[in-house]
């Protein structure tokens, strides 16, 4: 799994468990719709840190608290 594959999934976990929409993550965020279809979708290769630190403070979480699960076991991800 790449980074991005695992961002996409905690993002999708996240906004369920916090029960809102893709859409007002974005408008929460400031990250555009574009940007986040290609995060989610796995389009992209690699997340930014501005974008994921938007994401983070639109979640009120930190981004610490981001990372801090299984998803970003170094021995699993794919450092391409």
């Amino acid at each position: 799994m790449t980074i991005n594959d695992a961002c996409a999934k905690k993002i999708i976990k996240l906004i369920q468990a916090k029960k809102i929409t893709q859409y007002r993550l974005e408008k929460d965020s400031g990250v555009t719709h574009g940007a986040m279809n290609r995060i989610l979708m796995g389009k992209n290769n690699t997340i930014t840190l501005t974008t994921l630190f938007k994401v983070c403070l639109a979640l009120d979480i930190s981004p610490i608290e981001f990372l801090n699960d299984d998803l970003f076991d170094l021995n699993k991800l794919i450092l391409d």
